[in-house]
C-alpha cells in the first residue's frame, strides 16, 4: 500500500556534460521522402536530481528493495497520486536505474494505471545499491525525483573506467566531443558513431532523436540529461550528433548513450572529466 507524505520543496535535475575532444557539428540530409520532426527542447528541469520531493511533487516507491517489477507513484502537494502528465521526447515518464558504482544501468517507460500507480518492466538486477530516477513532466515544469533502491544480496563495486573520448558497444565506436566541458557553465557536446572504420549515417529515431544521452556524477549520482539540437529526418541520423549540454559541477561523470540501428536498441557507456 501506498502512504500519503506532503511533498516539500527540493531541487531536481538537469544539465550535462562535454569533453574536450574536438568534432563537427551534426550532419542532416537535405531532403527527404519522409517528414522531418524537430527534436525540439523538452523542459529543463533545475536541480541535482537526488531529491525525492520537488515543486510540491513526490516520487514515492511501494518499497525501496527491487525484486521484479518497479511500482511507484507521483504524488501531489495534496498527498494524492498525480495521473496528468505531459509526454517528454514522447513519453510521460522516463525510469531510470543505476548502481552506486555506475553499473547496472537501465532506463524504461513505465506504464500508469488509473490510479496512478506506474509499473517499470526492470530486467534482472545484479545486487547492491542502486538509485532509481523519475523523469515527467506536469503543467510544462521537468522534474527529476530519485530515491536510494536495493537490490537484495551481496555485492562488490566496480572501478570506474578511467576518462575517455571513445567508447565501443556491439561493434560500433563511439566518439565525444566537442567544448573543453566546465561545470555550470552551457556547452556543446558531439557523439560520432563509425562501424568498421566508416561513419554511420542509418541511426534510427529513438524517443524523437537520434540518441539520448543521461549522465551520473561518479561521486554521488547527481543526475544530468542532455537535449539534442536538430531534426530527425528518417532512419538517416549521424554520423555526428549535437547535444546541449550544461554539467552542473566538476568531476568524473558516467554517460549513456543510447542509439538505434536497425531496430536494435544500443546502450554505450563512457566516462567524462570536467573542471
Amino acid at each position: 500500500m501506498f502512504t500519503t507524505t506532503r511533498a516539500l520543496v527540493a531541487v531536481v535535475a538537469a544539465g550535462v556534460l562535454t569533453t574536450a575532444c574536438g568534432s563537427s557539428p551534426m550532419q542532416m540530409p537535405s531532403s527527404s521522402a519522409m517528414p522531418e520532426s524537430s527534436m525540439s527542447m523538452s523542459p529543463m528541469a533545475m536541480g541535482d536530481g537526488l531529491a525525492a520531493q520537488s515543486g510540491g511533487y513526490t516520487f514515492k516507491p511501494a518499497s525501496n528493495t527491487v525484486t521484479g517489477a518497479f511500482t511507484f507513484q507521483i504524488l501531489g502537494s495534496d498527498g494524492r497520486p498525480v495521473t496528468a502528465f505531459e509526454p517528454e521526447q514522447t513519453k510521460l515518464m522516463h525510469f531510470y536505474l543505476v548502481r552506486s558504482d555506475l553499473t547496472g544501468f537501465q532506463h524504461v517507460h513505465p506504464t500508469m494505471a488509473a490510479d496512478g500507480t506506474w509499473t517499470a518492466p526492470l530486467a534482472g538486477a545484479a545486487s547492491g545499491t542502486y538509485r532509481a530516477y523519475t523523469q515527467f513532466v506536469v503543467g510544462g515544469q521537468s522534474e527529476v525525483l530519485s530515491q536510494q533502491v536495493t537490490v537484495p544480496g551481496s555485492a562488490t563495486n566496480a572501478a570506474l573506467a578511467a576518462p575517455s573520448a571513445t567508447t565501443a558497444v556491439d561493434g560500433y565506436t563511439l566518439t565525444v566531443g566537442g567544448d573543453k566541458p566546465m561545470a555550470g557553465m552551457s556547452h556543446q557536446l558531439t557523439v560520432s558513431v563509425a562501424k568498421d572504420g566508416k561513419p554511420v549515417t542509418d541511426l534510427q529515431p529513438y524517443l524523437d532523436t537520434y540518441a539520448h544521452l543521461t549522465a551520473f556524477h561518479a561521486t554521488d549520482l547527481v543526475f544530468a540529461h542532455l537535449h539534442p539540437q536538430g531534426t530527425v529526418d528518417g532512419d538517416r541520423g549521424g554520423p555526428t550528433l549535437t547535444f546541449e549540454a550544461m554539467l552542473p559541477r566538476p568531476g568524473d561523470w558516467r554517460m549513456f548513450v543510447q542509439f538505434q540501428t536497425g531496430g536494435v536498441l544500443h546502450t554505450a557507456a563512457i566516462t567524462i572529466a570536467a573542471s
